[in-house]
C-alpha cells in the first residue's frame, strides 16, 4: 500500500514538460456545438477538462470517440446513456467511458454542470483549447492567468461554472 510519504514526495525524477499555470472557467471562451451545450475546454499537456453545462431540455447526441472520458456531475442532472443503458445522474455520480462506447446525454427541467476529463486530450476540441491557453499565456505573460477577485472558497469548479454560465 502506498503511504503518504510516498504520495505526496518532493523529489523530482524528471524534469517539468510545462511551466504550471490557474485557470478561471468563466474566463474560458464557451464552444456551443448544440443550442444549449456550453464547452469551456482546459488543456494540460496530456490531459483535457472540459467544464460542460446543459441547459434544460438540451441533448448531447449519441455519439462515439477515440479518447477515454470521465464524467463527473457537479450540479443539476442529467439522463446519460452509455452503451443501450440509461440513468439518471446527479452530484457527486461519475461515468466512466472507455474509447469507441457509443455515449449521450439529455436535461430534462434542470440545467446540469459537469467535468469531462478527456484522455489523450479531445480531438474535437483541440484547436480551441489551445488557443485558450496561449491566451491565457499573453494575459500574464508567465503562464499563469491573471487573478481573479474570487476568494479561494469560491474558486471551486461549481462557482466558476455558475459565474460563465
Amino acid at each position: 500500500m502506498t503511504t503518504a510519504d510516498q504520495h505526496f514526495s518532493t523529489e523530482a525524477v524528471g524534469i517539468p514538460e510545462a511551466d504550471g499555470r490557474f485557470v478561471t472557467v468563466a474566463d474560458v471562451q464557451c464552444v456551443e456545438l448544440v443550442p444549449g451545450l456550453e464547452f469551456r475546454p482546459v488543456l494540460g499537456e496530456r490531459t483535457m477538462v472540459n467544464f460542460v453545462t446543459f441547459a434544460p431540455h438540451t441533448e448531447a447526441p449519441r455519439h462515439t470517440h477515440e479518447e477515454e472520458q470521465i464524467v463527473i456531475v457537479l450540479e443539476g442532472e442529467l439522463d446519460f446513456e452509455l452503451d443501450g443503458d440509461v440513468r439518471t445522474v446527479r452530484p457527486g455520480d461519475v461515468v466512466v467511458i472507455p474509447p469507441w462506447v457509443p455515449h449521450g446525454a439529455r436535461t430534462q427541467d434542470s440545467t446540469c454542470l459537469e467535468v469531462d476529463v478527456f484522455n489523450p486530450p479531445r480531438k474535437t476540441l483541440l484547436d480551441h483549447a489551445n488557443a485558450e491557453r496561449e491566451r491565457g499565456r499573453a494575459t500574464s505573460g508567465n503562464g499563469v492567468s491573471a487573478p481573479s477577485d474570487a476568494a479561494p472558497s469560491d474558486a471551486g469548479p461549481s462557482a466558476a461554472g455558475k459565474a460563465g454560465g
